[in-house]
């Protein structure tokens, strides 16, 4: 783990996936997000906000069975990112956040989302690719809408993706071997 100004990047599988921390917070972006999401409190608050949302997109009207979904598609994305081994492929995990885009940007913005049973995943990890199969987590939430720009929640899930990457390329960083030197830096 290496600090610099205003976050920290914390391993989280070697070489392949690292995960933002940002300053006073106990917990990197990866575990913050999967704790907020198997945490029944924190989803039974969530729904009710968002409950005209669920109920709209997703044609679910009932609270407890959109947190019992989400614990239990939380736990299959957390394994399903973490259960890759050193050799396999991450974009098989992470896609483009933007469906149009075609090729590879520095640090393009991507998301994981779950593969839950009964309608789409409404979960999502985002990260910045930062290399071939090599991801740096920024954050993730709960969607409900079609777009990230219709909510706030989603919304700062953007800016902390565009926040990074400012930050990542004024320390001239610009490909995963960029990224390994700057850990390493003193």
């Amino acid at each position: 783990m290496q600090k610099r100004r205003n976050m920290t990047f914390d391993p989280i599988i070697p070489d392949s996936l690292w995960s933002v921390r940002y300053d006073n917070c106990p917990e990197n972006a990866f575990f913050q997000v999967f704790n907020h999401w198997t945490d029944p409190m924190w989803l039974r608050d969530f729904f009710f906000q968002n409950q005209k949302d669920l109920n709209a997109y997703f044609k679910v009207t009932n609270v407890d069975s959109a947190i019992y979904e989400t614990i239990a598609d939380a736990h299959a994305l957390q394994c399903l990112i973490l259960d890759v081994a050193v050799e396999a492929d991450l974009n098989k995990v992470f896609r483009p956040l933007e469906p149009s885009r075609i090729s590879d940007i520095l640090f393009g913005r991507e998301k994981a989302k779950g593969d839950a049973s009964r309608h789409p995943s409404w979960l999502r990890i985002y990260a910045l690719k930062a290399g071939d199969s090599t991801y740096i987590v920024t954050g993730g939430a709960i969607k409900l809408t079609a777009t990230m720009q219709e909510r706030e929640h989603t919304l700062e899930e953007l800016r902390k993706m565009e926040m990074v990457r400012n930050y990542l390329i004024s320390e001239g960083v610009v490909d995963k071997d960029g990224f390994i030197d700057y850990l390493q830096a003193d």
